[in-house]
Order: structure tokens, then C-alpha cells, then sequence
């Protein structure tokens, strides 16, 4: 019987995100660092880069076993897997992971937060973000739907019509 496959945090080296991304892709790990292209501006010059959105943080799709952990700390910049219970790295909930995709391939202007404990748990229900899961604050004069990753304590959000939620 082969152990089920889950995502998990991976905090890694300042600045080895993508080295990182790159050397688990090459040993076949499946990997998501989400990240973001934004304009940085030099003295001389403009450009633009692509940056994480979680600095230090990427996610691994692992089986639960020993061996498979080693293999993604045994990559070039990692330094360990999040857990909650020292030892035993903590799953990161596929549907976390799958909202934030979401999130960043059809949203345009998005915060990153720090997670939020009040507010209710929602799931968009129209627009290009049907389907995502995760819970709506008052920001100011507008609604923002955050997608929390509990594990890292931070959440992703973008403004939205309360008529395109619904509680989950």
C-alpha cells in the first residue's frame, strides 16, 4: 500500500525559492511556488521580476514516508518541512492550495495578509474565481475574499462582490 500524497510547506533560504523550485522539478518532486510578476525600479533602469508571494515558503507534493521527505530537504537551499507536531511535517488541505492557484491566475490586484481569524469561510460562487474557497473581510469600504494558508499564518486576497460569495 503506497502512502497517500499531500502538499507540504517547504521553507527554504533567503532568496532560494527559485533554485530551489528548479532542483526539485529535476529530481522529479512535484512543486508549486507561488509567485507574481511586479515592475522593480533601479536607478538606471526598470524591470520586471518575479517575486514569491510567501518569501522563504514553497509547496511539495510528497508521500507520506520518510524517504520522500529526505528527498525534498536533500535539495539545495531547503531547510525544513512546516509541522505543527516536531517531527512530522504537517499537510498543507489540497483545497488551500488549489484556491490560492486559483486566486492568482484570475485575480488582479490581491494583498498578502497575515491570517485572519475572524471572518466567515466562503466559496466564490460566479466569476473566474467559482470554486475557491476561503473567507471574506471588510477592508475599508470593500470586501476582500482571502485565501488563508493556516500553516504559514498568511493569507492571499483580492477584492470581490459579496454577490459573487456564498458561505461555505
Amino acid at each position: 500500500m503506497t502512502a497517500p500524497l499531500n502538499w507540504y510547506a517547504l521553507y527554504v533560504r533567503s532568496r532560494h525559492e527559485f533554485v530551489a523550485q528548479e532542483e526539485l522539478r529535476r529530481k522529479g518532486i512535484d512543486v508549486y511556488l507561488p509567485s507574481v510578476k511586479r515592475m522593480s525600479r533601479w536607478k538606471d533602469r526598470k524591470k520586471c521580476i518575479e517575486s514569491p508571494i510567501f518569501p522563504g515558503y514553497l509547496f511539495v507534493f510528497l508521500q507520506a514516508y520518510q524517504e520522500a521527505f529526505l528527498a525534498a530537504l536533500r535539495t539545495r537551499g531547503a531547510v525544513s518541512l512546516l509541522s505543527l507536531q516536531p517531527g512530522f511535517p504537517t499537510p498543507v488541505p489540497s483545497e488551500e492550495i488549489e484556491s490560492l492557484k486559483l486566486l492568482l491566475e484570475n485575480g488582479d490586484d490581491f494583498d498578502i495578509c497575515p491570517s485572519l481569524q475572524a471572518g466567515s469561510r466562503v466559496r466564490v460562487s460566479r466569476g473566474p474565481l467559482k470554486g475557491a474557497i476561503g473567507s471574506i473581510v471588510s477592508k475599508e469600504e470593500h470586501y476582500m475574499f482571502l485565501v488563508n494558508i493556516d500553516i504559514l499564518g498568511r493569507s492571499v486576497g483580492v477584492r470581490i462582490s459579496a454577490d459573487d460569495i456564498e458561505s461555505d
